[in-house]
């Protein structure tokens, strides 16, 4: 009989080669997703081979790395620009792939040991490690712009510029957040599964944590599907589906999860200037759309298009259908003012993680002889930034009563189903 022990069976199940399965996989996924939807936005037609150096960039953005604008336009001329957006479409891809690889060869098992799971997890995080530089290091390209045949063209003639605007990513600071990133998606995929096994130190805490954490996995992916069923509904009867596709696979959580927050009574800050836009429905880029910052909320995209009320009638009815589960699916010892707190916590979490990640800040600007656009329509900016105090602040009353009121029904109908198995009415006789 060999001498290795059950737990170094348990860890040779998943070595090396799975950990390369779940990171190469993460990362297929996640770019055949930001593919799809740049060739939808028409980036396959960006010049000089520079597809795949975008297609980079947009995997680098989606795990929080950093990307930096750049430009050259010699002595008489500048070029600024930055950027900061994740295309929650292809995070949102590349952590529930991720998620599942890391949780697959720990299936079917109650326990698992402390060394165990940390030797399986530093496997995924050296082999996302080189993922991640090798990303890093492709996303970078420059791009020689026209300037035009206006009075900023006759400038360039005049004095012989040929403005360079490029992108480039940070590799260090992607290379922290990113890692950042893995461990993020490994510790809720931890929490949200409601089977994964842990150490059993930890035991006594899956109780409080997991089923408030898989209930708003539930809230955001909800979300998610129904942004589905609408961009689908919108590209078959409104016409321009490349345009909608390219955000459904590049932004879409960036938008439900937006309108998650929005009809919770939270308010975003925000502006869009010059040629460049958001990834949203058109009523959001009109209350952008200003001279100066804009707020958005219930309010101001009510004063457009009233049917926005009803993404508050959508947060309630899913909230309590995810709280009712929650409450339904723990053990019966648990109060329903522990559901309300712990529904509460989890949904501010999330919220807080929203606005962590949705938050958009691009600019763009160039400039000669210190003459800025001059019309040319090269610069912009669009900026989008959530009140956070606030946000967090209706998520936590929302959580509470919806995690009391979610308790109160499932406590009910417990009470049904056990009358009805003492009385025989339950249709077994």
């Amino acid at each position: 009989m060999s001498s290795r022990t059950l737990s170094d069976l348990a860890v040779a199940r998943h070595g090396w080669a799975q950990a390369l399965f779940t990171v190469l996989g993460g990362l297929i996924a996640m770019g055949l997703v930001a593919a799809l939807g740049l060739w939808a936005a028409g980036a396959a037609d960006l010049p000089d081979g520079s597809f795949p150096m975008v297609l980079a960039a947009t995997v680098v953005t989606a795990v929080g790395g950093s990307v930096d604008l750049t430009g050259d336009a010699g002595d008489l001329a500048g070029a600024e620009g930055g950027l900061t957006v994740m295309p929650l479409s292809v995070t949102l891809t590349g952590a529930l792939f991720i998620g599942w690889g890391f949780l697959r060869p720990l299936r079917h098992r109650a326990v698992t040991g402390a060394p165990e799971l940390a030797g399986w997890a530093a496997r995924i995080v050296a082999l996302w490690l080189i993922a991640l530089l090798c990303l890093a290091f492709a996303a970078r390209h420059t791009f020689k712009i026209s300037l035009g045949e206006g009075a900023l063209g006759d400038l360039g003639h005049l004095f012989g510029l040929s403005p360079e605007v490029g992108f480039a990513a940070d590799v260090p600071l992607t290379v922290l957040v990113g890692l950042l990133w893995l461990a993020g998606v490994l510790v809720l995929a931890l929490l949200v599964s409601r089977g994964a096994p842990l150490p059993g130190r930890l035991l006594r805490f899956q109780t409080a944590v997991r089923p408030a954490a898989h209930a708003m996995l539930q809230l955001l992916l909800a979300f998610v599907v129904i942004g589905v069923v609408i961009a689908l509904v919108v590209a078959a009867t409104r016409g321009r589906p490349a345009e909608t596709f390219a955000v459904l696979l590049l932004g879409l959580p960036n938008v439900t999860w937006l309108a998650l927050t929005i009809g919770l009574g939270a308010t975003w800050d925000g502006r869009v200037e010059g040629p460049f836009g958001l990834p949203v429905p058109h009523v959001l880029d009109e209350v952008l759309r200003t001279e100066d910052v804009s707020a958005l909320n219930l309010s101001t995209l009510a004063e457009h298009d009233g049917r926005v009320w009803w993404l508050l009638v959508a947060d309630a009815v899913l909230l309590l259908a995810v709280a009712f589960v929650m409450a339904a699916l723990s053990p019966a010892g648990v109060r329903a003012w522990q559901h309300a707190v712990h529904l509460a916590v989890a949904l501010a979490l999330a919220v807080l993680t929203i606005c962590l990640v949705g938050r958009i800040s691009a600019r763009l600007g160039l400039s000669v002889l210190g003459i800025g656009d001059l019309g040319t329509g090269l610069s912009g900016q669009v900026l989008l930034k959530p009140r956070l105090p606030v946000a967090l602040g209706l998520a936590l009353l929302w959580g509470l009563v919806a995690g009391l009121a979610g308790a109160l029904l499932a406590r009910g109908t417990r009470r049904r189903g056990r009358s009805d198995r003492l009385t025989g009415t339950d249709g077994t006789g």
